[in-house]
């Protein structure tokens, strides 16, 4: 069975070839629990289930141009790690639609029995 360690580099890996929605599939547990910062009315901040998360992976694509960007990790601790990411991003919708800007997040993601089980983002929104 897969330590917190080794899923956290697959999953690194996988990000920094731009695989995020085979990330998900391949590392996610089916009972995955997905927490924002904020939610809508389209994404909830608190989703659960594999399909749900998926299908807030691809809104993501869809929705945002992404220029560049940069994952960094994980950063171990137990049965959790954390992930740094840095993103160039252009929004195709909503009030930020065509204006580019920097995002920087990080992700606090627990393992067990090898799938991560719960994933949590942490980033700043405004001024």
């Amino acid at each position: 069975m897969a330590t917190a360690l080794e899923v956290g580099k697959k999953l690194v890996d996988l990000c920094k070839q731009g695989k995020h929605l085979e990330a998900i599939e391949s590392l996610y547990s089916p009972n995955i629990v997905s927490i924002e910062v904020r939610g809508s009315e389209k994404i909830p901040a608190r989703m659960q289930g594999l399909n749900a998360v998926l299908e807030k992976g691809k809104w993501w694509t869809e929705n945002h141009t992404v220029h560049g960007g940069n994952v960094q990790g994980p950063y171990p601790h137990g049965d959790r790690f954390i992930v740094r990411f840095d993103f160039d991003v252009t929004p195709k919708t909503g009030p930020m639609a065509g204006k580019r800007f920097k995002m920087e997040e990080a992700g606090l993601y627990t393992v067990h029995d090898g799938k991560i089980t719960q994933e949590e983002f942490f980033y700043h929104m405004g001024p």
